[in-house]
């Protein structure tokens, strides 16, 4: 378990080094836009993202877990 999450933790910091490497404007507006967010807006935006990531883990280990 502790090195699944080592794995995924690594994962966040490649995708993240992608998105500041291929598309440095696109990632420098959004930061901009999240300046201008409340605190809600950005709590609902996290908490979505946490749904939606928990939701597809499970879709990935059930379905290609089986594979």
């Amino acid at each position: 378990m502790p090195k699944d999450l080592a794995a995924a933790l690594c994962l966040v910091f490649v995708i993240e080094g992608l998105l500041l490497f291929a598309v440095p404007r696109f990632w420098r507006e959004m930061m901009l836009r999240a300046t201008e967010m409340t605190d809600r807006q950005i709590r609902i935006s996290g908490a979505a993202a946490i749904i939606a990531g928990v939701l597809a883990l499970m879709l990935v280990r059930g379905v290609l877990g089986s594979l």
